[in-house]
């Protein structure tokens, strides 16, 4: 195993693609009604929390500080991803319906509250005490992965579909 260090590194690195994504999100959103353009807008917020917990993960193991410098943007970050899907959630509701079980975009707002819960879980394992010491580790590795699953099922939800079309036949000459 390449150990802890490694891992928060990885984790940071991947933090970046997470808020580009994030980023791309919000541009897209330009045109939507403004309860999604804020939605989107909360999201990246919270994924620059994220960048910013894992980047003091990085720190705080490299230098041996007080780890639970990193838990706080991390519990904010959580906090965004879960007020961003509240307002998705009710975006797609007041596009859609309230239960509209066929439609992707609800399927997708739903499944990406349940990856803010899984994250909002995830920051409370990750507490920090004055011990220095983390309050359930297996919830806070647990909930970040099953989070990061559920976010990149939504993702994959709502691309657009695209459709093989019959290659064209060849002309007929004269």
């Amino acid at each position: 195993m390449a150990g802890a260090g490694a891992a928060n590194g990885l984790c940071f690195v991947g933090s970046w693609f997470f808020t580009a994504a994030a980023a791309m999100q919000l541009h897209l959103s330009a045109s939507a009604p403004k309860l999604e353009w804020l939605s989107a807008a909360i999201q990246l917020v919270g994924t620059v929390l994220f960048n910013i917990s894992t980047g003091a993960a990085v720190w705080a193991h490299a230098s041996g500080v007080r780890r639970h410098y990193v838990w706080a943007p991390d519990a904010l970050g959580s906090a965004a991803f879960l007020v961003s899907a509240a307002l998705g959630v009710a975006a797609a509701t007041i596009a859609v319906g309230l239960i509209a079980l066929g439609s992707r975009d609800w399927q997708a707002e739903w499944i990406n509250m349940v990856g803010s819960i899984a994250f909002g879980v995830s920051a409370a394992g990750a507490f920090v005490g004055r011990s220095g010491v983390t309050e359930d580790e297996l919830v806070a590795n647990l909930g970040t992965f099953l989070g990061a699953l559920c976010f990149l099922g939504a993702a994959l939800l709502v691309l657009p579909r695209f459709h093989k079309s019959a290659p064209a036949l060849p002309e007929s000459g004269p």
